[in-house]
């Protein structure tokens, strides 16, 4: 779960100059209510802002008009009162559309009372005329900054803003909360360009939060977000298309870059998502990324997309796909197959079961005593074969080492590691998925010679 203190930042300002559309920006979700019609927001939302790796609070008010005496003003009013006590940053916005109202003096003047630090926000700054207008002597509201111009419809300035949240946060002390310190399942979405990644995870989370593109590499970046379901958090990675190393060195080095950061990410992923185009066949640059993601330790899950656009399918369409895909990797044998369509969210919503599934079975720890056990019915059935040397290998014991992903030490007496074939190491591996749940995630076997014979 996320941290029970983050530092807080409150949105302020009177009714209707945009403090919900600028909440759901910068948290990036559509959280709050957004209407034309003033004092839609009544109660105040609460929503988790990631920025740069980092999350804070925000907390969005209704509209203020602290001339009004009747009962919903009174109430806005106090659960505003209230936010401002629990902020360690004030969010003060204004229309720089329209001049300074005598609401926005009466709400300058409440504020500058205040010990808690304010940033103005001139919204609605969608064009030049309004952007020069925070300058203005007149939008120094009762001695407080000058206004911080943003678009919270277009998301223009909002980067700036956040970065201004960030560093004065962090002059406060109130040290934004890294995201890898959250307890959250972490997902990294993979693929080829123009296979539907970004498509896919709008479709997963409900937004229109990544842009989607007919046009390859539309995706540059890496970009993440935290998803709340139900008692659970996840974080998605949204990476940048992975093209053949050729034309990855043809293009330069910001896609070079792109790459290799996508790489990392995948290693830091409790699950990775392989989103495969349906409607085109397995390529090299799938395979290039099946075998990052098969040494990677990330379990993983194969999303086949736009499976709406095949054409002709019958009952037995699906299970002749995963057996082309078994040809194509045999040594992916051991991740799930999904068939959907993320345009029409089609079966898209029981990937999130999966998910929990891959990331449990990362984690399963097999006890000492049944992998003895385990060890000595699986010699009875296979005796260990030879691989390279001239004495035959003695398999000693088994245990495990570490989890997600599963690490088993395999001791046997023998002069060298490779005696054993590794055709005997495939033996174990398929057994152990046999007998326990590790469906998704990749396992390693490693040869240890024992000690008496190493000496």
């Amino acid at each position: 779960m996320l941290p029970e203190k983050l530092p807080t930042v409150a949105i302020i300002g009177r009714t209707n100059v945009g403090k919900s559309t600028l909440f759901n920006r910068l948290i990036e979700q559509s959280k709050a209510l957004v209407s034309a019609t003033a004092g839609t927001t009544r109660d105040r939302n609460e929503g988790e802002c990631l920025w740069r790796g980092k999350v804070i609070r925000m907390i969005d008010t209704g509209g203020l008009d602290i001339n009004k005496q009747d009962e919903i003003e009174r109430n806005i009013l106090l659960q505003a009162e209230l936010a401002i006590k629990e902020a360690d940053i004030i969010l003060f916005v204004v229309d720089l559309k329209n001049p300074p109202l005598p609401s926005d003096l009466d709400l300058a003047s409440k504020l500058w009372k205040t010990k808690t630090p304010i940033i103005v926000v001139g919204n609605k700054a969608e064009k030049s005329m309004e952007r020069r207008r925070a300058k203005q002597p007149d939008w120094r509201l009762r001695g407080l900054p000058a206004p911080v111009p943003v678009s919270a419809t277009q998301g223009s300035g909002c980067g700036d803003l956040l970065d201004e949240i960030y560093i004065k946060l962090e002059q406060l002390g109130k040290h934004p909360v890294d995201y890898r310190k959250i307890d959250a399942t972490r997902i990294a979405v993979i693929g080829k360009p123009n296979v539907g990644k970004s498509t896919l995870l709008n479709a997963l989370i409900g937004e229109d939060r990544f842009i989607t593109s007919s046009i390859a590499h539309t995706t540059r970046e890496p970009n993440d977000i935290l998803v709340h379901l139900g008692d659970k958090n996840y974080l998605f990675y949204d990476t940048a298309g992975m093209r053949k190393h050729a034309k990855i060195n043809k293009s330069g080095g910001l896609e070079k870059m792109a790459v290799e950061k996508n790489e990392y990410i995948i290693r830091q992923s409790d699950v990775s998502l392989l989103v495969i185009d349906a409607t085109e066949p397995i390529g090299s640059q799938e395979k290039t990324l099946g075998g990052i993601l098969k040494d990677s330790g990330s379990g993983l899950i194969i999303i086949v997309n736009k499976w709406d656009l095949v054409e002709g399918k019958d009952v037995s369409t699906m299970n002749d796909y995963r057996k082309y895909f078994a040809r194509e990797f045999p040594f992916l044998s051991w991740a799930p197959i999904m068939f959907v369509s993320a345009k029409s969210k089609q079966r898209v919503s029981t990937i999130y079961k999966m998910i929990d599934d891959v990331s449990r079975n990362r984690n399963i720890q097999i006890e000492p005593k049944k992998l003895h056990n385990f060890l000595l019915a699986a010699i009875r059935q296979h005796l260990p074969s030879l691989g390279k040397g001239k004495n035959p290998p003695k398999v000693l014991g088994l245990i495990q080492v570490s989890t997600a992903p599963p690490v088993f030490d395999l001791t046997v007496k023998a002069q060298r590691t490779d005696a054993l074939h590794p055709s005997y190491l495939r033996f174990l591996e398929n057994r152990l998925r046999e007998l326990h749940d590790f469906n998704g995630t990749p396992m390693k076997i490693v040869v240890r010679i024992a000690t008496s014979v190493s000496k």
